[in-house]
């Protein structure tokens, strides 16, 4: 038997025990391809990491995977493995070769300790979202106060905004129906003003009926308000997430540009490691 080492991390909190929780194997090379997937769905996070070397210009290269697939790009376990590799790199800022291209992470420290880290995310194309009725119907609500769109950022996120943080509190969606609808990974409800927002995020085809925290959504939900007139650009938004399903997770969000042009979208959040072990296989 070989054994495989991990850490598992909590991101967007600063608490253990909160947040969305990633394992991060920190040395894949002498994985099978066969182990990654059933790696994943045991450890039954909404994504694990595996970490090789740089193949470019990154200082390490990462695969994703949820419980069921392979995906290019998320953005908790981005900014959880930056926590985990920093930390013994002495690194100010860590840049992550991902499916989606090189993702840098700026991160902040008190002393050796890494507080805060900020992420560049991929910018996300944007159409609307053809299966409205069907998403709305699913959701259980009539309408959505903003236009229904799809955004891409290496993840498909759709985006249905509510009239109150109470109603997206409140929603009891048909996760099975949610699962079946076309081409797109993350259903995001979603109310708030100012720079205090909330939101639900259900990714059934991913494997996660529920998401704790979802640092892919929360970059073109920025540029979703930035778009419609909600946020101005470079207004930094505070997004919490995850207190439904005992997770309370808080990620922030800025856009730089204009909004018919974007050009940068940044998503910020603690993370602290909670445990460390190994796989005997």
């Amino acid at each position: 038997m070989r054994s495989y080492r991990y850490v598992v991390c909590d991101v967007f909190t600063d608490r253990p025990l909160e947040g969305n929780q990633l394992a991060v194997f920190t040395d894949a090379r002498e994985l099978s391809e066969e182990l990654l997937q059933p790696l994943a769905r045991e450890t039954n996070f909404s994504e694990t990491v595996f970490v090789y070397p740089a193949s470019g210009e990154g200082h390490a290269r990462i695969r994703i995977f949820t419980p069921v697939v392979e995906v290019p790009f998320a953005g908790h376990p981005t900014l959880g493995t930056a926590f985990v590799l920093g930390g013994p790199l002495q690194l100010h800022e860590i840049h992550l070769e991902t499916g989606a291209g090189v993702v840098p992470v700026r991160l902040e420290r008190e002393g050796a300790r890494i507080v805060f880290g900020w992420m560049s995310q991929p910018l996300p194309t944007v159409e609307p979202y053809e299966g409205e009725a069907a998403l709305l119907d699913a959701l259980g609500i009539e309408r959505s106060e903003l236009p229904v769109e799809l955004y891409d950022n290496g993840l498909r996120h759709v985006y249905v905004c509510l009239g109150s943080p109470e109603e997206v509190a409140r929603l009891r969606p048909d996760v099975n129906r949610l699962a079946e609808l076309p081409a797109v990974l993350g259903i995001n409800t979603f109310a708030g003003s100012g720079t205090r927002w909330k939101t639900r995020v259900f990714a059934p085809a991913g494997g996660v009926a529920e998401d704790p925290a979802t640092g892919s959504a929360a970059g073109p939900l920025a540029v979703h308000l930035v778009r419609h007139g909600r946020v101005q650009p470079g207004q930094e938004i505070e997004i919490s997430q995850g207190a439904e399903i005992g997770r309370p997770s808080k990620l922030h969000a800025r856009v730089d540009g204009a909004p018919d042009a974007v050009e940068r979208v940044e998503v910020g959040g603690s993370a602290v490691i909670v445990a460390r072990g190994e796989f005997r296989l």
